[in-house]
């Protein structure tokens, strides 16, 4: 699933199967509050791990793909905590 905004850019697709597992590793970890770019991706990757997902591919290359989407779509957003970066699930 692709934002239109995205599609314009002509950015590599990402299957379908593996956006929908990332995109549900993105936001169980993002429950837990905020994360850096790396505990993002420890988050990921403990998801994958917890419910024995086999993954296929580089889990970051996908991983920054799937969070840019989500972000352009506005579900997730970046923070400055700090002057660190950090990502979080968009308040409603």
């Amino acid at each position: 699933m692709w934002h239109k905004n995205l599609r314009v850019l002509k950015l590599p697709r990402i299957d379908k199967a593996k956006y929908d597992v990332l995109s549900a590793a993105i936001r169980e970890g993002l429950k837990k509050g905020p994360l850096t770019h790396k505990g993002l991706h420890e988050s990921v990757m403990k998801y994958l791990k917890s419910n024995k997902i086999k993954f296929e591919g580089s889990v970051e290359w996908y991983m920054e793909g799937t969070k840019l989407d989500m972000e352009s779509q506005k579900i997730i957003e970046h923070i400055t905590d700090k002057s660190v970066l950090k990502f979080q699930l968009k308040k409603k």
